[in-house]
């Protein structure tokens, strides 16, 4: 696991995005606003992931925090 990550769900979250948005990726796992950054991170050395979408549509947003593919899912969840 990577260190400091708390794994928010072993699933990823479908969302819904807009082409040309910033949306910003909880990488610690403590926000309560997941897959989203709530600030929660300020205690660790871990910083949210800026995901820019390049068009409208759903994408697949990591919850277990271990994807190797930044903040969208990678199948990583499947082995914790």
């Amino acid at each position: 696991m990577k260190p400091g990550t708390v794994v928010a769900q072993k699933a990823p979250y479908p969302i819904e995005v807009e082409a040309g948005k910033t949306y910003w990726w909880c990488a610690c796992g403590k926000s309560a606003r997941q897959p989203f950054c709530d600030g929660s991170h300020k205690d660790t050395a871990i910083t949210p992931v800026p995901y820019k979408a390049e068009q409208d549509g759903k994408v697949w947003f990591c919850g277990c925090k271990q994807s190797g593919k930044g903040a969208l899912c990678d199948g990583a969840h499947k082995a914790l």
